[in-house]
């Protein structure tokens, strides 16, 4: 089957991207063609652990609070390295955690202030050593060993728990 796609975001119901003008028919297919697949990938969903449930944390205090902590470290590291970034923003990702580009643009999910401090200046660093090695190669990953020796425990930590926090919703606030 063409034109659909299934995506499974831990936290958030499972959503079916179809093409535009699908019929029911065609949608209806769809879901039988990816049940067994949704099954799977819903059997190996785990409980949320880091109680994030109870955070009142907007997103415009996640953001103010991300850019000051991000900031920080970046200008750091950044002059560690001798390196300098055109750009730094808190962007409000599902799928990723930092970014950097090759004009030296550095954005970062401001859900990272969610994660423990650690976690946080890991990806930091790791988006900095971007601007040294534009590439996930050999030598990239030596440079971010060696100004983070223990990054592997952040990097796992991600892998672990990210998903709470890319599933975080953050409260709505309404204007009375």
């Amino acid at each position: 089957m063409r034109g659909h796609r299934m995506v499974v975001r831990y936290g958030l119901p499972p959503e079916l991207v179809v093409r535009p003008r699908a019929t029911s028919a065609q949608i209806d297919e769809a879901i039988d063609f990816h049940r067994s697949w949704l099954e799977q990938q819903l059997a190996k969903v785990v409980e949320p652990r880091l109680g994030l449930e109870r955070l009142r944390l907007t997103e415009e205090q996640g953001r103010i609070e991300a850019r000051a902590r991000i900031s920080l470290l970046a200008q750091s590291e950044a002059a560690a390295l001798g390196v300098t970034y055109s750009r730094l923003t808190m962007r409000n990702q599902r799928s990723r955690w930092g970014s950097c580009s090759s004009t030296g643009a550095l954005s970062f999910n401001w859900r990272l202030v969610l994660a423990p401090h650690d976690v946080l200046d890991y990806v930091v660093v790791h988006e900095v050593c971007h601007l040294v090695e534009l590439n996930h190669g050999p030598a990239f990953w030596r440079l971010v060993e060696k100004r983070r020796p223990d990054y592997a425990e952040s990097k796992q930590w991600l892998d672990d728990h990210g998903w709470e926090i890319l599933a975080y919703q953050p409260p709505t606030v309404t204007l009375s």
